[in-house]
């Protein structure tokens, strides 16, 4: 059953507030409607981190949105979620987001061949002046790239 990778929501938040150092696949502990949720792309990533308590990781703040057809069984929009980590993995992080600066942020979530993986960049915070240039690059790629398709010879 290989189905392959369907992205369902990415935090560009993340990559604009945050250099990102290295990234992890994690799992998620999710109970039925948040799967079924997922599934229609209900997802928002607004305020929401990962944390490492007692030898375990867990996101905090991730919205899933409401599944229509759950009946009684709903689920709580924004619980804490466990997430699925090998415990060196575990320490490992634990180890460097105990540098300064350094935290963890989800970057996106997605269906690999059936199940639902997180992605988990380790961070540290951009300055004022840092996200200033991101925008004038930015800007110069968008300009770059208008004149090659206003002069581009067919």
């Amino acid at each position: 059953m290989s189905e392959g990778i369907k992205i369902i929501a990415s935090n560009k938040k993340a990559f604009f507030n945050y250099q990102i150092l290295e990234k992890v696949e994690t799992g998620l502990v999710l109970i039925g409607s948040e799967v079924k949720a997922l599934r229609e792309g209900k997802c928002n990533f607004k305020d929401s981190y990962a944390r490492i308590k007692d030898d375990e990781a867990w996101l905090i703040g991730l919205h899933i949105g409401d599944y229509k057809n759950a009946g009684y069984e709903k689920h709580e929009p924004e619980r804490q979620r466990k997430l699925l980590l090998h415990k060196e993995e575990i320490r490992r992080i634990h180890r460097k987001v105990m540098e300064k600066g350094v935290t963890l942020v989800p970057l996106k979530i997605y269906f690999k061949n059936g199940r639902a993986k997180l992605e988990l960049g380790l961070a540290v915070g951009k300055r004022e002046y840092d996200k200033r240039e991101t925008i004038a690059r930015r800007d110069q790629q968008r300009e770059l790239k208008r004149m090659e398709k206003k002069f581009k010879i067919k």
